[in-house]
């Protein structure tokens, strides 16, 4: 065979080889989410590409509505014009950033991306089957991604790396633990607090599917899948990641449906807790330490209130949407106890007032609050075995808005995107249409089967 015949019978398997990935991607939803939400992560912020998982999500959307029918219904997000001012809204703080760039960057990530993410999830989980198997392939891929946190903590080898971007983050390739010499793993979300609070909002999802399951395997793979994604965050050395999980797993419990599963949940947190102490002593002993340091309290204190001035300088229109804006603008409101520059308030809530103003970030609460709120009538309206899959997303969603209150997290663009794609996958109004019609066929069953039998009588 010529080098040319075998150059083309290769580009011909490839073609063959990327034809049946787009088939696979487009008959599965879910998984064609979770491959967005990898790019998302991977090519989008790690690689700095910023736009590609936007245009697939939209394309996706575009893709499920013109297949749309009655067993695969479309779903528009509830109060729409809401959504719309809020876009809106964020446009001139957007044009008053410090370049073009950086003002687009931080809109189409962080303010416009949250309505396509959470429209994916709402037209994505058309039952319960669907939420589960959103649930089984995210909880997969994050238990992928804490393999690679853990070789990083333990080998300083990030897998996957990429070498083009390193000079650029050299800066932050490190992240020592005081002065232990021990070193905080980043992962591909590029700073060891993130990356704690991804695995901090991912647990939960497994621990939803391990109560719901009742496979013995399929309880293994869980726990298995939660372990990793636990032993991640505890080499990230996150405090506030820490809490959130903590925070998560308690909201998990109220959420949990039944009383025996409560307790289950209740005797198996102190129990992995006491297996990380014997296991990994030196390891939670660092983590301990570097969560009760006075100086890292006092120096967040100063920042949230750094924050709070911006906020009352400019409490309308914000100082302008940007990644870098803040660090440079908030400098003349910087309160001594913030004894070094940052580039955001650790608050993604004032984060959002600092820079778009209080009017933005009250339309975004108000958008957050309503999905929250229709996630928990679906939960009300569910049965038991629902009620612990939804419990898992929305105890997800809880630890990610707690740990907005002390970093970066519903601002963050790989945590955004994730935490609209479960928010909007728990609160889809369709999830109830569907038990709604499965009891009334259920009903119509039964009362073909009493008719049946009075006949035969």
């Amino acid at each position: 065979m010529s080098a040319e015949s075998a150059t083309t019978l290769k580009k011909s398997l490839w073609g063959k080889s990327a034809g049946r990935l787009v088939s696979t991607l487009l008959r599965h939803d879910e998984l064609a989410a979770v491959v967005i939400i990898a790019i998302h992560l991977y090519v989008d912020w790690y690689l700095g590409l910023a736009f590609l998982a936007q245009i697939l999500t939209l394309g996706l959307l575009f893709v499920i509505y013109r297949h749309r029918s009655a067993q695969h219904p479309w779903v528009f997000p509830r109060a729409l014009w809401l959504w719309t001012l809020f876009l809106v809204l964020a446009i001139l703080p957007a044009l008053r950033a410090i370049s073009l760039k950086d003002g687009a960057y931080y809109y189409f990530n962080v303010i416009f991306y949250t309505l396509p993410m959470f429209w994916l999830g709402l037209v994505i989980a058309q039952d319960v089957g669907s939420l589960r198997r959103l649930f089984k392939m995210l909880s997969i891929f994050a238990a992928l991604l804490a393999i690679v946190t853990i070789i990083q903590a333990r080998t300083g080898v990030l897998l996957f790396k990429s070498t083009r971007y390193d000079a650029s983050i050299a800066s932050l390739a490190h992240f020592e633990l005081g002065n232990t010499g021990i070193y905080r793993a980043e992962s591909f979300l590029l700073n060891p607090d993130s990356n704690g609070a991804w695995f901090a909002l991912m647990l939960l999802l497994p621990l939803g599917l391990y109560v719901e399951s009742i496979s013995f395997r399929a309880k293994v793979l869980y726990l298995v899948e939660m372990f990793l994604m636990l032993l991640a965050l505890l080499f990230t050395y996150s405090t506030g990641a820490s809490i959130a999980a903590a925070v998560g797993v308690v909201s998990f419990i109220v959420f949990a449906g039944r009383m025996r599963y409560r307790i289950q949940i209740s005797l198996f947190v102190p129990v992995a807790a006491v297996g990380l102490i014997i296991v990994f002593p030196s390891q939670v002993h660092s983590l301990l330490q570097h969560a009760s340091t006075s100086a890292e309290w006092s120096l967040r204190l100063g920042v949230w209130q750094t924050g709070i001035h911006v906020i009352l300088a400019f409490p309308l229109t914000g100082i302008g949407l940007g990644r870098y804006i803040y660090i440079l603008r908030a400098e003349p409101y910087r309160v001594p106890a913030q004894f070094i520059p940052v580039y955001h308030p650790h608050n993604s809530f004032l984060e959002l007032a600092a820079l778009g103003g209080i009017p933005l970030a009250l339309l975004f609460i108000a958008l957050l609050s309503l999905a929250l709120w229709l996630a928990v009538q679906n939960w009300i309206h569910a049965d038991v075995a629902a009620r612990t899959l939804l419990a898992g997303g929305l105890a997800a969603i809880i630890a990610l808005s707690f740990y907005s209150l002390t970093n970066a997290g519903w601002t963050l663009t790989p945590l955004t995107a994730l935490g609209w794609l479960v928010l909007g996958a728990i609160s889809s109004p369709l999830l109830t249409r569907s038990q709604k019609s499965e009891l009334a066929d259920e009903e119509k069953e039964g009362n073909l089967r009493i008719h049946a039998n009075q006949h035969g009588g």
